[in-house]
This record gives C-alpha cells, structure tokens and sequence, in this order.
C-alpha cells in the first residue's frame, strides 16, 4: 500500500509534468481553473487543490472526505494514484473498469478527455 508521502510525491511529479511537459491541447485542457480533489480511500485522506494556468496548485491532504464538493474529484487507492502518475496504469481503462472515480461537470469531462 502507497504512502502518504508517496502519494503527494506522485502528485507533486503530476504538477511538474503538466508545468513543464504539457504541449497543444493538453495545456489547453490543462488551463481550466477548477477545484480538485484526489480522494486516497486506502488511507483515508483526500489532496485538495486547484487546477488552475496548466498545473496543479495550493496542494494539501486532509483527513478523511473533503469539506467542500471540489469542481473535479477523483478518488482511488494510493497504488492507483502511484501507478497512474508512472504511467504503469491506463487512466481510461482504470476508470472503466472503477478503480478510479472521476466526477465532473460535462464541460469539464469533455476538456480533461485530453489529459487522460
């Protein structure tokens, strides 16, 4: 089972890469401005944020569910998380199969598709 400290280290490589790497229509879907959550069942804690000018931003884990309903939420075990970020996991076939949850507005859905 991924750590905390393991989980906000995949979620801080996820913010460099999207800062650094994002090209076209990646940083375009990047550029939203929205609310983020990453809810860590296994641990029990959820990684609030912004998804806000391309990258990943005001990061903090909070014990158990989050306060308030983020824009993008997301939730899954800490493995998912760690794995996802390597790139040993397929986010499409994750969240088909629910091993990942992602909850959005359509017209966010729609521009993420890009980043997934």
């Amino acid at each position: 089972m991924a750590s905390l400290e393991q989980c906000r280290a995949a979620l801080d490589r996820l913010a460099h890469t999207m800062s650094t790497t994002a090209d076209g229509a990646v940083r375009g879907a990047a550029a939203l401005d929205r609310s983020l959550s990453c809810r860590i069942t296994d641990l029990d804690v959820t990684f609030v944020g912004r998804l806000a000018d391309g990258t990943l931003r005001d990061v903090t884990p909070v014990p158990g569910p989050p306060r308030e309903k983020a824009q993008i939420r997301l939730a899954m075990t800490g493995d998912d998380l760690v794995a996802l970020v390597d790139g040993e996991l397929h986010f499409a076939r994750a969240w088909g199969s629910g091993r990942v949850k992602l909850e959005a507005g359509l017209r966010d859905l729609l521009r993420l598709r890009t980043l997934l």
